[in-house]
């Protein structure tokens, strides 16, 4: 897996950009994580319920500016992984980049030949102490 990461101010860009995926039937929710049901009685995504799992931690500390972990991880074209492979990566890369405690959401986007995850949780926690994020590089 090759990961890309970025960091931002706020999760509610990363969180529509993955909504207008799920929206479009070009991505689906494949994990969550310490959230609260991220979707409406409808079946849709909620990004307020997301926001509202991501708040509490948002909150405990406003001096971090980049609070937000954002990442890609993109397999090679020829592995084939179901979704429980894919599921299972996924927490044990958050485990060993030191975010395996705290909330995150997967997408499983297939938008293109590939498919690809992308990861929304926060370098924030829940007691409002930044996290090293010394495994990422930008």
């Amino acid at each position: 897996m090759v990961a890309n990461i970025r960091s931002r101010p706020s999760p509610s860009g990363a969180l529509y950009y993955n909504k207008e995926k799920v929206d479009k039937d070009k991505a689906e929710v494949l994990l969550w994580q310490k959230m609260l049901e991220p979707f409406d009685r409808y079946g849709r995504l909620d990004i307020d319920a997301c926001m509202e799992s991501f708040r509490p931690y948002l909150e405990a500390n406003r001096r971090t500016t980049s609070t937000v972990f954002h990442a890609s991880l993109n397999s090679s074209p020829e592995d084939k992984l179901t979704d429980e492979q894919l599921r299972e990566i996924t927490q044990e890369y958050m485990e060993r980049m030191g975010y395996g405690n705290q909330p995150y959401i997967v997408f499983k986007h297939k938008d293109i030949s590939r498919e690809h995850l992308h990861l929304v949780s926060l370098r924030v926690d829940e007691n409002g102490h930044k996290l090293s994020h010394d495994f990422e590089t930008e």
